[in-house]
């Protein structure tokens, strides 16, 4: 498996650079999960980012990937479907 170098923006990772494992197409996934412990006892901690476009090139198409903190830390709910009534 190939992996890249991915940076990560905002958060509690913000600044670092990480591997990320590539999928199949080539792709880092959309969304990267980051479980914290707590130390109460309380189910861990769930920090979410979110895969955006890195560097823009010349002709506006991207040139690699980055990860933005989602502050409200909620996954998607699985695939959209044209039929549905998106909220």
């Amino acid at each position: 498996m190939r992996s890249e170098n991915t940076p990560f923006v905002g958060g509690p990772l913000d600044g670092r650079v990480l591997p990320v494992l590539l999928g199949a197409t080539g792709q880092p996934p959309k969304t990267y999960e980051i479980p914290v412990p707590n130390d109460d006892g309380r189910p861990p901690t769930l920090y979410l980012y979110r895969r955006a476009p890195g560097r823009v090139g010349r002709l506006g198409l991207p040139s690699g990937w980055k990860y933005e903190y989602d502050p409200e830390g909620k996954p998607p709910g699985g695939p959209k479907w044209p039929w549905q009534n998106r909220s």
